[in-house]
């Protein structure tokens, strides 16, 4: 194969195949293919998210809206209901606490907060913002702030905290905020010193879910309420007990501030989180000591590598279809499922290319297969001609890929068969022009062929101006009745179209008649040697043609068996009875679709039917009077007739086809 390529085709197979090795290593640096990688990790890191009970070592209080409704004041947040709830915060036994809200512009309470802080006995950490890494959302004039006021209240238990996260571009915070130096320690050092570790990690978080659904992970309590019962020695007495020994974190859960997504949230479409809560998590994460271990180059190269690999290999395997599908879902299978064992195993998978693996198995895939597809192309094109000579083109294509079904041999299948007519066509064609019978014929079969496809139906055969299809052969579908279904009326409504577009000079054209039945057929390649034709043979072939010349003597132009109609939601039908069809024995109950003519008595003539078939036959009046009310209904009309010759749980023989 490497001779008959040419040195040309080599040489952009290679560089196609080193596109896909870039693709599938560094996906997560390409711009907006990392946008889908994220995706994808938001899914892992949602799917392996532990789910917890109540955490009672964190406590989270905060302003919400209802305290900035409270308090009179929005922006800065009022201090004074902070340096209240400190105290009562102090007072309950706090084992430390975490402030995340800048201080970083003057208020008339800041003399209150500055001696409240001052006199704090309970570790206490202020946040602390630079302009260096936050130029955006911190002047230097608010950092001098921030530096002067921790001067006012610089004490043994007062230190300050970094509050920094960090986010993607789409706002979600997955990984640990950098913690470079001039930066005070993360606020969940300062809380729990000692995890030296987790100074140095940056990887995922943690996040952790919620094992109950009314039972919060992290207790959570707004600050006007601590602040009210700070003054209140019994509600201290009872709350103090939810407070005692726990890091605390004092922050905001408002609409319009210091909000990000996390993985969880944006796979379960639940918006965002206040920081106060990622600090939280933070927190759990470093309490518990789960680090997440890095995916490094020398694991991510071998996969790309594999990956391609077999992309590749294949493209190139020669292998049955089935056989090459089994393949191509084990490989598949591979891709989703190794993710989640990483994940699982406990490796951060953030940076793991997973849809860079995809789009590198598929370039690798389509590249090396067209090379094989073109080296073959001749020797392609000349067995598919040699085959043409006897076969259809497309037949013969098929059977390229597939040898097999060159056996004459059938098989049974349920399928849905459809019979269609032109009324008076024949006739018609007797009345004009050849070329315009050819011209009429080939636009009404191109159109009725065309909806048959649409609705993925095979065609078998044109008789005439008649189409034959199926559904359920070569290939089933759940929803192959209601393609059967929709198909029918489509084919009625294409019939009334053609009849509108009629040339002038042309006589008027009939209706075109349907008939439509779900049963066993024998499915397969039938003929001879030097002929074969893909088709279905049987019972449920010969009623579905017997439906169709019976709408000739039912009054109807669209005729559907009962088996037809069953499951289907997408189409109403209306009973017609049941009838004995020509040159059958079994009766057979039929239906027609509700079409705008028949709107009027779908739903009645149901209850109507079923009463009288049961043995009622005070409800046969009522089909004469519901016949009369739709003059224009002939199908209605002529049921009434057979039923006033039908016993009830019989059915009318037709006569001739």
């Amino acid at each position: 194969m490497m001779r008959e390529a040419g040195p040309l085709r080599i040489i952009a197979t290679a560089a196609l195949l080193f596109i896909a090795l870039l693709m599938a290593r560094f996906s997560w640096d390409m711009r907006f293919v990392n946008e889908i990688e994220r995706v994808l990790f938001d899914i892992r890191a949602t799917y392996a998210m532990e789910q917890v009970p109540p955490d009672e070592r964190i406590a989270i209080i905060f302003y919400d809206e209802n305290t900035l409704f409270n308090t009179g004041v929005r922006s800065p947040l009022d201090r004074e209901i902070l340096a209240k709830a400190l105290v009562a915060l102090d007072g309950m036994g706090a084992r430390a606490i975490g402030v995340d809200i800048l201080i970083d512009q003057p208020t008339e309470n800041d003399a209150l907060l500055a001696e409240t802080l001052r006199a704090m006995e309970t570790p206490t950490y202020l946040p602390v913002v630079l302009s260096a890494f936050n130029p955006d959302e911190i002047q230097p004039a608010q950092e001098d702030f921030m530096n002067e006021f921790f001067a006012r209240v610089d004490t043994e238990a007062i230190e300050r905290a970094s509050v920094y996260l960090r986010a993607d571009e789409d706002n979600v915070a997955r990984s640990w905020p950098p913690q470079p130096e001039g930066l005070p320690p993360l606020m969940a050092h300062r809380l729990a010193p000692g995890h030296d570790a987790f100074r140095r990690y940056d990887g995922s978080v943690a996040y952790r879910s919620q094992l109950y659904q009314n039972d919060p992970i992290f207790l959570k309590l707004p600050i006007d309420m601590i602040a009210e019962m700070g003054a209140d020695p019994l509600a201290v007495e009872l709350i103090a007990p939810q407070i005692e020994g726990r890091f605390v974190l004092v922050g905001t859960d408002l609409a319009d501030r210091d909000r990000f997504m996390t993985p969880f949230t944006r796979v379960n479409g639940t918006g965002t989180i206040p920081g106060v809560e990622i600090h939280a998590h933070l927190l759990a994460q470093m309490l518990d000591g789960v680090m997440f271990n890095p995916m490094t180059p020398a694991m991510l190269w071998p996969l790309a590598i594999l990956v391609v690999l077999l992309g590749a290999l294949t493209s190139l395997s020669d292998l049955r279809l089935w056989k090459l599908g089994i393949l191509i879902i084990v490989q598949a299978g591979f891709v989703l499922v190794m993710p989640f064992a990483f994940h699982n195993w406990g490796m951060d998978t953030q940076t793991l290319p997973v849809f860079g693996w995809v789009a590198g198995w598929v370039i690798a895939f389509s590249a090396v297969g067209a090379a094989a597809r073109s080296v073959g192309a001749e020797k392609r094109q000349f067995v598919t001609g040699a085959l043409g000579k006897y076969l259809p083109g497309d037949v013969a294509r098929q059977l390229l890929n597939d040898p097999d079904r060159l056996a004459l041999h059938g098989e049974k299948r349920v399928i849905y068969a459809m019979f269609t007519d032109l009324q008076g066509f024949t006739k018609l064609s007797h009345s004009i022009a050849p070329e315009m019978v050819a011209t009429l014929l080939n636009k009404y079969l191109d159109m009725l062929s065309k909806a048959v496809l649409d609705h993925g139906g095979t065609l078998d055969k044109f008789v005439g101006d008649a189409i034959v299809a199926f559904w359920g052969a070569p290939i089933s579908r759940p929803d192959d009745k209601e393609r059967a279904a929709q198909c029918a009326v489509a084919a009625y409504k294409i019939g009334e179209q053609f009849r509108e577009e009629t040339p002038e000079g042309v006589p008027p054209i009939g209706e075109t008649r349907v008939g439509l039945h779900c049963g066993e057929a024998i499915v397969g390649n039938f003929g001879g040697q030097n002929r074969m034709q893909y088709t279905a043979l049987g019972d449920a072939m010969n009623t579905a043609a017997r439906l169709e010349s019976a709408n000739k003597q039912t009054g109807s132009t669209i005729l559907v068996s009962k088996q037809a109609t069953e499951g289907v939601e997408t189409i109403a039908f209306r009973p017609l009875g049941r009838v004995t069809l020509s040159g059958r024995s079994t009766p057979v109950e039929v239906y027609e679709p509700v079409l705008e003519i028949t709107e009027g008595s779908g739903e009645k003539l149901h209850d109507l039917w079923r009463r009288f078939d049961e043995g009622d036959t005070t409800a046969l009046a009522e089909i004469d009077t519901l016949a009369q009310d739709n003059p224009d209904d002939e199908a209605l009309r002529q049921m009434a007739e057979r039923l006033h010759e039908t016993e009830p749980g019989g059915s009318y023989v037709l006569q001739g086809k």
